[in-house]
């Protein structure tokens, strides 16, 4: 019985080497298939052309603002009154109020840097005034427009030229409430 032992693990030994001693086979790589890139047609989508009044209820208050949906107007020096090249673009903005009566509108009133601090901020009440009144007298409603006065706090752009303070003396509209 011992030989038989004996001869059980020769045998094993035998099969294990000659297993681990064969080589593997060699496989042949795989090649990857070629893909092509087919170009799909892209169709462009046509943004629709949207109203007026759709444009205004998708803006907010800020975009609309930023926008200039109303158009600041200027003033003649130590002056109040509208200037003629100044009323049609309050009428635009009396329009454009008649077409959204919800809307509430802050003018704000400016001056250029000469004069004194106290007459500025009256001039510039004056000017907001002038323009809401202007405004009033083309059909918009007065309950929806307030004023306020910077006086020269506030300048547009700097500089000490009759350019510079043309721009600076100016009444702007702030839409504050759709």
């Amino acid at each position: 019985m011992k030989k038989l032992v004996v001869l059980f693990v020769v045998l094993s030994f035998a099969i294990l080497f000659n297993a681990c001693g064969k080589k593997a086979a060699k496989v042949a790589p795989v090649r990857e298939p070629v893909v092509e890139k087919v170009e799909e047609p892209v169709t462009q989508v046509e943004k629709p052309v949207l109203s007026e009044e759709e444009i205004y209820q998708q803006k907010t208050i800020e975009e609309l603002n930023k926008d200039q949906i109303l158009k600041k107007i200027n003033f003649d020096f130590d002056r109040y009154q509208i200037r003629e090249d100044m009323k049609p673009i309050l009428q635009d903005n009396a329009n454009w109020m008649l077409k959204f009566a919800s809307v509430n509108v802050l003018i704000e009133g400016h001056c250029d840097e000469r004069g004194t601090i106290e007459y500025n901020i009256a001039l510039g009440e004056k000017r907001a005034e002038a323009a809401k009144n202007y405004l009033a007298s083309l059909g918009a409603k007065v309950a929806n427009i307030k004023i306020v006065s910077y006086g020269k706090s506030k300048p547009l752009v700097q500089g000490v030229d009759e350019a510079t303070y043309f721009q600076n003396r100016r009444a702007e509209f702030v839409i504050t409430k759709k």
